[in-house]
């Protein structure tokens, strides 16, 4: 019989209950190029790259983008921990005011800049509103900071190679950058207020948590409070046998403050390769022992089990993608973190995620005592990863794709319409692109002089010094040249 309560003792054991807030920060030391010290010789640097058009992409390009990241996961250094965080936040009011908006200028075209901020506003709260951002962060083991900085020298040249050719960007984070990234997620709504200056914190005296650090932390049973915010971690506890590539797309789809990260541990070829022959002998020899049992019965034509034969096909599977399929072996797990206003409303989003892996044959599982220990390892600061960990090869791990669409929201830009597949607004700025020329194609009476009228209203309400000549022969709208319109 279980002993239910010895069980719920020793899982008790394991948590941790911090002295203070700033002790929820796993994070030692920092360093003013982005490497931060999580513990005795344990450093951590993050990257963030830029989504790409997967979703949208035809199955062929949909193959090949797949096979270029298995290239990526393959290329992670043994020796290092590398953390694949997807982190979606909240529109910030203030950021989109400040960014989006048009600006009044005091002539007579304000009210129609009022009209069309309403517009643009409305357009945010009723689509999704989330912002969607990509990380990547390594952790190494090293001597000293000198030794730990060439490391990852070496790394940011082998990453921007490696996403260059999927398509995407690997943007290398400074300190700032960093730490505006763990402040937004511990003060949610206050993003705003941040401020970095590292000599005045040394000036005064101050930790640099508690610039980052909410105001109170409660760890609960499977669930925690931060300010007046309720979060909730979890980790994948069972796999499907077959998972498909939007899985993560659709976990990361709720429109929630949510964090969702893919901790990936390489093990070394030869190490696998060992591991797979053990466990390989091992089927063997349980399936010999049955079948001498079988004869000592005289049961000379029994047919081998079903599980059993499914292990024999598993070990040789893996060991033929170890030896012949050039793929790799890792110990992985993934975990989300996910972010509420209330109690009430952490259950239903609970409930929501708890769905969609069951739509995928597969099981979420919250971590008792452990939400402490789940959110520092969810947040890209570079934990390693934890005791629920599972072995899976390069395409098994290829599958959890991170690559959904490409957002376009682009500083002073011009709204275009909404993307179909994230819901969000398209603002873009033409004038950025390496040839900003456009053509507007459609069949008689799709709207295009209307598309074309609205982005001459855009561009004069923005800009008031702005150049806008139209010419139009067969005089479908009216012919003029205006030059600085707002005058």
């Amino acid at each position: 019989m279980i002993n239910i309560k010895k069980i719920l003792k020793k899982d008790k054991e394991k948590f941790v209950i911090p002295k203070s807030v700033q002790d929820c920060i796993p994070i030692k030391a920092i360093y003013e190029d982005g490497i931060f010290l999580l513990s005795n010789n344990k450093y951590s640097k993050c990257f963030r790259f830029t989504d790409i058009n997967y979703a949208v992409a035809s199955d062929d390009d949909k193959t090949k983008l797949f096979l270029k990241y298995s290239e990526l996961l393959n290329s992670f250094d043994t020796g290092a921990t590398t953390k694949i965080t997807i982190l979606n936040r909240k529109l910030n009011k203030i950021d989109f005011e400040k960014n989006v908006m048009i600006p009044k200028v005091g002539d007579i075209l304000d009210e129609y800049r009022d009209e069309y901020n309403k517009m643009l506003m409305s357009k945010s709260i009723g689509n999704n509103s989330i912002i969607q951002e990509k990380y990547l962060t390594v952790t190494v083991i090293k001597k000293n900071i000198e030794e730990a900085r060439t490391y990852f020298r070496r790394i940011s040249i082998d990453l921007n190679t490696k996403f260059n050719q999927i398509g995407s960007k690997c943007i290398e984070l400074n300190t700032e950058d960093r730490m505006r990234l763990i402040h937004d997620f511990y003060r949610i709504g206050e993003e705003n207020i941040f401020t970095w200056d590292s000599r005045d914190l040394l000036r005064k005296g101050h930790s640099f948590k508690d610039y980052i650090c909410p105001d109170t932390f409660s760890f609960k049973d499977d669930y925690f409070e931060m300010g007046d915010k309720f979060g909730r971690v979890f980790f994948l506890k069972d796999y499907a046998n077959f998972i498909r590539d939007d899985m993560v797309s659709e976990l990361t789809d709720l429109n929630r403050n949510l964090i969702l990260s893919i901790d990936v541990l390489p093990i070394p070829k030869d190490v696998a390769i060992r591991l797979g022959e053990k466990v390989r002998l091992g089927v063997e020899t349980n399936i010999t022992n049955w079948q001498r049992r079988q004869n000592n019965n005289n049961n000379f034509s029994a047919i081998i089990p079903y599980d059993m034969g499914q292990e024999r096909e598993d070990s040789i599977d893996f060991l033929n993608d170890m030896t012949a399929r050039d793929q790799r072996m890792f110990l992985s797990v993934l975990t989300i973190v996910i972010i509420s206003d209330s109690k009430e409303k952490l259950d239903e989003d609970t409930e929501s995620l708890l769905t969609v892996s069951r739509k995928y044959l597969c099981q979420l599982a919250k971590m008792k005592y452990q939400q402490l220990l789940g959110l520092n390892i969810s947040l890209p600061i570079g934990n390693l990863i934890i005791d629920q960990n599972r072995s899976l090869t390069t395409e098994s791990i290829a599958v959890f794709m991170p690559f959904r669409v490409q957002e376009i929201q682009e500083e002073n830009g011009i709204y275009y319409g909404q993307n179909v597949i994230s819901k969000n607004m398209i603002i873009a700025d033409r004038r950025k692109l390496l040839n900003g020329n456009s053509f507007i194609l459609g069949v008689s009476g799709s709207g295009k002089s209307f598309t074309a009228k609205n982005e001459i209203v855009s561009i004069a309400l923005r800009d008031k010094d702005a150049d806008i000549i139209i010419i139009d022969p067969e005089r479908g709208a009216t012919s003029c040249i205006l030059k600085r319109y707002a005058h």
